[in-house]
Order: C-alpha cells, then sequence, then structure tokens
C-alpha cells in the first residue's frame, strides 16, 4: 500500500507545480489480488449473450431403427433406398449429420451474482495496488523514467481538445516510451475472432482518470492502448484488466481529492455510497519477517531442535535373522541344530529308500563331497564259490 502523506502535483509540461495533495485512504487499502480475479471474472461473465444450436439440428430426417437380427447396430437409420444416404445412422453424436452431444441451450446460467461489497472490495484493492510502483512495473508498464507514481496533473489536462497537445503532454512525462510498446505488440487475433470484426488485438496503455470532460477525452481517444474514465464511474474491468492489479494510472488533481468523498476512509464514511467504509486490512503490519525478528515473538519461542533423530527402520525377527539374535541369541544355536537334525533325518530316510530299491547309498562326506552314482547291488555267489568255480574251468 502507498503510504506517502503527500503527492507532487505536476503540469501538461512534466514540471512540478509546487503543490501537493494529501494521499487518499483509499490508496492504503488491502490489496487482494484474490477478490479482484473472482470478481472480475464474474463481471466478465456478465457480458456474455446466451448462445445455442438450432433445437432441430440433426433431427430433420425421417430415420427408425432396423431392430436386433440384422447383424448391424439397433442406431437409427434413413429410410428410403436409390441412394447412398439411405441405411446411414442418423440421430446419434457419433453419426454423420447427427446432433451434437447434449445440445447447447440459451437457458444456461450466463450471468452471476456480485455481492456489491466485495466489488466494492475489489475495485479498492485494484486502486491501492496502482500506486505501487513495483506492482506497476510487474505488470509491463515503462515507468522508469516517470517523476512519480501515482502520477496526478492539473485540471488544465482536462481542458485539452487536440491530440497533438496530448501527444506532447505524455512526451514531457516520459511516457511515450508506453505508448510506442502498445503500438508495438498491435497484431493479428488468434481464432475466428478475425471474422468477427475484431481482427486486431494490442496490449494495454496507461488509464487517464478525470472529474469533467472538458475535452479530454476527444484528445487521448485516438492514442494507442489509452483508456479513459470518470473518477465517478470506475470500472474494474478498466483499472485491472485481465484481473491483474498494478495498470498505470493517470488522475488529474481534481479527481484524485474526489476519492475520499467517494470511498470514504476509516474514520469517514463515504459520501456517495450509503454507510460504506474503506476495508480493515487482516493485518496492522505487513511486514512479515519483521514480526518474527521482533523480540516479543522471538521470547516466546522454544529454542531449535538441533539434534537429528533419525527414524529406524523396523525389520521383522521373523524374517531378519540379525534382528531374531538380538532378541534371541540362543535362536542361532537354534537354527543350526535344527538343521542339523534336518540334515540326519534326510539320510535316515534316504537310506531307507535306498535299501527297499536294492541300492547302495553312497556317503558324501565320505567320497570328498563329490557325489557318485549309485550302483545296484547283484544278489549272486559269494567271492570264495567264484573262485572255486574258476578253478575247475582252468583244471579242465
Amino acid at each position: 500500500m502507498a503510504c506517502r502523506p503527500l503527492v507532487s502535483v505536476y503540469s501538461e509540461k512534466g514540471e512540478a507545480t509546487g503543490t501537493s495533495v494529501k494521499m487518499p485512504a483509499v490508496f492504503q487499502a488491502p490489496i487482494r489480488p484474490d477478490i479482484v480475479g473472482s470478481v472480475h471474472m464474474d463481471m466478465m461473465k456478465n457480458g456474455r449473450q446466451p448462445y445455442a444450436v438450432s433445437a432441430k439440428a440433426g433431427h430433420q430426417t425421417s430415420a427408425e431403427s432396423w431392430g436386433t437380427g440384422r447383424a448391424v447396430a439397433r442406431i437409427p437409420r434413413v429410410s428410403g433406398g436409390g441412394t447412398n444416404r439411405s441405411g446411414q445412422g442418423a440421430f446419434g453424436n457419433m453419426c454423420r449429420h447427427g446432433r451434437m452431444f447434449a445440445p447447447t441451450k440459451t437457458w444456461r446460467r450466463w450471468h452471476r451474482r456480485i455481492n456489491v461489497n466485495q466489488r466494492r472490495y475489489a475495485i479498492c484493492s485494484a486502486i491501492a495496488a496502482t500506486g505501487i510502483p513495483a506492482l506497476v512495473m510487474a505488470k509491463g508498464h515503462c515507468i522508469e523514467e516517470v517523476p512519480e507514481i501515482p502520477l496526478v496533473l492539473t485540471d488544465k489536462v482536462q481542458t485539452l481538445t487536440k491530440t497533438k497537445e496530448a501527444v506532447g503532454v505524455l512526451r514531457k512525462l516520459k511516457l511515450w516510451r508506453e505508448i510506442e510498446k502498445v503500438k508495438s505488440t498491435r497484431r493479428f487475433r488468434a481464432g475466428k475472432g478475425k471474422m468477427r470484426n475484431r481482427r486486431r488485438i494490442q496490449r494495454r496503455g496507461p488509464v487517464v482518470i478525470y472529474n469533467q470532460d472538458n475535452g479530454i477525452c476527444r484528445a487521448f481517444r485516438n492514442i494507442p492502448g489509452v483508456t479513459l474514465i470518470n473518477v465517478d464511474r470506475l470500472n474494474l474491468l478498466k483499472i485491472a484488466p485481465g484481473g491483474h492489479v498494478g495498470r498505470l494510472c493517470i488522475w488529474t488533481e481534481s479527481a484524485f481529492k474526489k476519492l475520499d468523498s467517494i470511498y470514504g476512509t476509516w474514520k469517514k464514511a463515504s459520501e456517495q455510497k450509503t454507510d460504506y467504509n474503506l476495508p480493515m486490512p487482516k493485518m496492522t503490519n505487513c511486514d512479515l519477517s519483521r514480526l518474527l525478528r521482533s523480540d516479543e515473538i522471538q521470547k516466546a519461542l522454544r529454542p531449535p531442535k538441533k539434534q537429528v533423530t533419525r527414524r529406524v527402520l523396523k525389520r521383522n525377527p521373523l524374517k531378519n535373522l540379525s534382528v531374531l539374535a538380538k532378541l534371541n541369541p540362543y535362536a542361532v544355536v537354534e537354527k543350526k541344530l535344527a538343521k542339523l537334525v534336518e540334515k540326519q533325518q534326510k539320510k535316515k530316510r534316504q537310506e531307507l529308500q535306498d535299501a527297499k530299491r536294492g541300492l547302495a547309498t553312497v556317503d558324501a562326506a565320505a567320497s570328498g563331497g563329490k557325489s557318485r552314482p549309485r550302483k545296484p547291488v547283484t544278489k549272486g555267489p559269494p567271492a570264495k564259490e567264484k573262485k572255486e568255480k574258476k578253478e575247475k574251468k582252468e583244471k579242465k
């Protein structure tokens, strides 16, 4: 919010006149971009015209479904014959020459009701934002060489009738660069608006706010980007175009002085609006960082916790042996014993199976750990009998 108590008044030659004007209280109103944006959107909706497609569109043909049993979809089909149109699907939104889905109607809810107090809050916020150079520059206006923001001119400007004189005033106030920037942005509109008598678009320039039109509208109306508006009929769509605060405003002295009577102050109600006072800010001091560093708040705060406590990952002892060993050190011994018992039982089972099948069991430990194929046990004569038979054959 602009907190300077006085604002200098400049002449049409761009020179300070030496007189100053008291800063209106509306420039200290709280700036709420959220309220400005929502009110601006609702105001834009109130300017729409109803539109709709024809109620008969897509249904101006005689079509009837063929029903089931003909291996085709049950969509209505054009009757008749002798042309490629006959038999084609009709009426549905998926059909060629069919109606659209959910045809638009003129009784849609086009307009929005806006609370009067909310509308006034938005315009007060928009006016307050025009007095802050940072917000005006953020909007894209070229004000590096402008002598002062908000810019107030003498009432002699209201008597100008020639565009040449208005151009001279803007040049003296170092605002002609802003007009050239607007001229450079003039371009063709993207879309169908080119066919609807709005072919070209351009950026917005400064807005001139006057009290009495003694020729000022005729002088400034042909300059690209300049908007003229009476102080009694301030419009949010002009002060904050697009719902963005911070448009460059040029005030005449009488219009600037009239703001207190229009919007009032916190001590005095408005003269033109019934029982209306300026909106109160939520915070008396908006410098949050300074508030947090103040001694009163720092004393109430606890000291910072510099010790870092890291979260310990909880592991399942039934799946993680190391965690299980911490809980039950004997669990490792039990697990080894269980494996040993299992190994012995497995060996016994194998011996029993081999005995049933008539196989010689090979001990893996005795054979050096390398398993050999088990050899079948042959039930023949003993070894002594074999030797005796061999000896008898040799004697013969």
